[in-house]
């Protein structure tokens, strides 16, 4: 279904799971103006990298969900994974506070890349809310459906998952714990990583890179080697 709208492909362990959304009329509107869009205006990311947090991140291997908002709306920066640029990119400021608080957590040299796809790879799901974006126009793909998608996507796993554990970063992420079973899985909550949040105390310290592991280890998963 997503083959005849978009351009894109979704892992097979996802289309079984989300085949009902993909035949909603909503997800049909959604396609068509995504389709459109990306015809007479530059938008972001690429189109075979609508999905990539799916692709990256199999339904069978998902241990991790981190929840963003919008992607990046600077050329070249968004590549389908929240908070993640492309290689060789200049990191924006939520990443580098990202990237600090995983100094100060677990000592992880600050890298030189702020590719996020080595963590997609290892089971963590980087889901923006919103999928899509046109260029320098933060917002401009909200509220045509793809926030029904992602919050239909975040339902199935925690419906048909157990043990995930859930990072809800700021005010907008931590609205989605409400379609979370916290009695099966894990919710750590902290303000945002972007400077307005972080610099008035609410993002570092929140350690969530270790305890993230250690909740993982409890349940006898690999940790992530961030």
């Amino acid at each position: 279904m997503t083959r005849k709208y978009m351009d894109v492909n979704i892992h097979p362990s996802w289309k079984t799971h989300l085949q009902d959304e993909f035949s909603k009329s909503y997800f049909t509107e959604l396609a068509n103006f995504v389709k459109e869009d990306y015809k007479i205006n530059q938008c972001f990311p690429p189109g075979k990298d609508i999905f990539a947090a799916f692709d990256h991140c199999t339904f069978d291997n998902l241990k991790v969900v981190i929840i963003g908002q919008d992607p990046y709306h600077g050329v070249g920066q968004a590549n389908g994974l929240c908070f993640s640029v492309q290689d060789g990119v200049q990191h924006p400021p939520s990443l580098i506070n990202i990237f600090k608080e995983l100094e100060q957590d677990i000592k992880k040299p600050y890298p030189k890349s702020g590719d996020l796809t080595y963590l997609a790879d290892q089971g963590v799901l980087l889901l923006n809310a919103t999928l899509t974006v046109r260029a320098h126009q933060a917002g401009s793909h909200q509220n045509k459906g793809w926030e029904t998608f992602t919050d239909a996507v975040i339902a199935t796993i925690s419906e048909k998952k157990k043990s995930v554990v859930f990072l809800l970063w700021g005010g907008f992420a931590k609205k989605k714990v409400k379609l979370i079973d916290t009695t099966k899985h894990h919710v750590l909550t902290s303000g945002h990583p972007s400077p307005l949040s972080a610099n008035r105390g609410y993002w570092f310290g929140n350690k969530h890179f270790s305890k993230t592991n250690s909740l993982l280890e409890t349940s006898g998963l690999e940790p992530v080697l961030w």
